[in-house]
């Protein structure tokens, strides 16, 4: 071969590798498994059991190499930022009720990634060691509990349904329906059970009261605040092609209620801080098994 043609030989070989270069910087990176490295994760906004399995699934994913971003949106915006691929996946849709309607809406657009907790229910909950067991038993023990209901924020559908349903379906119009947060609810429960004292308040499962305080849901014979749910994580179409091996693993995460109740516990439960990530290696450390067992 003459100098002349290895020369261009040369250069030839240098723009390819030059092009392959440009190539795989345009092209999204990957972690060893072969799945790309960057995952956004949409988290709504004030949803307890979102938020936890949401970092939760951040720490384990970046300790595998993956970039994981969280991003916190209300509900309707993170259905249709899935449609249009501007988020990978979130971890807290609620059917069959809560979100049938966007999952009407976007559900052609989306991909089901599984249910991870089938235990999601809205309740009427009381101190452990209240007189009463049952919601139709409520009205005349009514004095017992100072003649009040704790609620959350006004515009919560906790909020509404308490309202329509469980307040005229058991008589309980004479009660006081106490509403402005979900933060001064908990505040009201702690000081009462641990001063021994009756309170009824309007809670959800999942939530990491259930680990820290002694509560017990009263019973609904008539239904009013609805069945029990599962919760789902969704994704963007062609998720599965991106993400092969993560899809793998979240299509086949399951969560148990106390499990999720004590990682909420941990998070949430007096502390002040937008970085969870100490507190869930603490917790990743306490419950190790569990955690290897998520992407083995």
């Amino acid at each position: 071969m003459n100098k002349k043609f290895m020369g261009f030989a040369a250069i030839a070989a240098t723009l390819a590798l030059g092009l392959s270069a440009c190539g795989s910087g345009a092209e999204a990176a990957t972690v060893e498994n072969g799945d790309k490295k960057d995952v956004s994760i949409a988290v709504f906004n004030g949803w307890d059991e979102g938020i936890a399995a949401s970092e939760l699934w951040k720490v384990i994913l970046d300790q595998k190499g993956y970039d994981v971003t969280l991003q916190s949106a209300d509900v309707a915006p993170v259905f249709s930022g899935l449609s249009t691929g501007d988020y990978d996946l979130t971890l807290d849709t609620w059917l069959p009720v809560t979100h049938a309607d966007l999952l009407e809406e976007y559900g052609e657009k989306i991909t089901e990634l599984g249910q991870w907790n089938d235990e999601a229910s809205l309740t009427i909950a009381v101190n452990e060691d209240a007189p009463i067991s049952s919601l139709d038993e409520l009205a005349a023990n009514a004095d017992k509990f100072g003649n009040k209901i704790i609620g959350i924020e006004p515009a919560a559908g906790l909020t509404k349904v308490t309202t329509e349903e469980v307040i005229p379906g058991y008589g309980l119009d004479k009660m006081e329906y106490i509403t402005s947060s979900t933060p001064a609810m908990l505040s009201e429960l702690k000081t009462a059970t641990s001063k021994g004292e009756n309170i009824v308040v309007t809670l959800w499962r999942p939530h990491w009261a259930y680990d820290a305080f002694p509560v017990k849901d009263l019973k609904d014979p008539k239904g009013a605040l609805g069945e029990a749910e599962g919760i789902y994580g969704y994704s963007r179409l062609d998720f599965d092609t991106d993400y092969p091996v993560l899809d793998g693993w979240l299509k086949n995460f399951k969560m148990d209620s106390e499990t999720l109740y004590s990682l909420e516990n941990a998070m949430f439960n007096g502390t002040d801080t937008k970085d969870y990530t100490p507190i869930i290696q603490k917790w990743i450390s306490e419950n190790q098994d569990y955690v290897d067992s998520l992407t083995a």
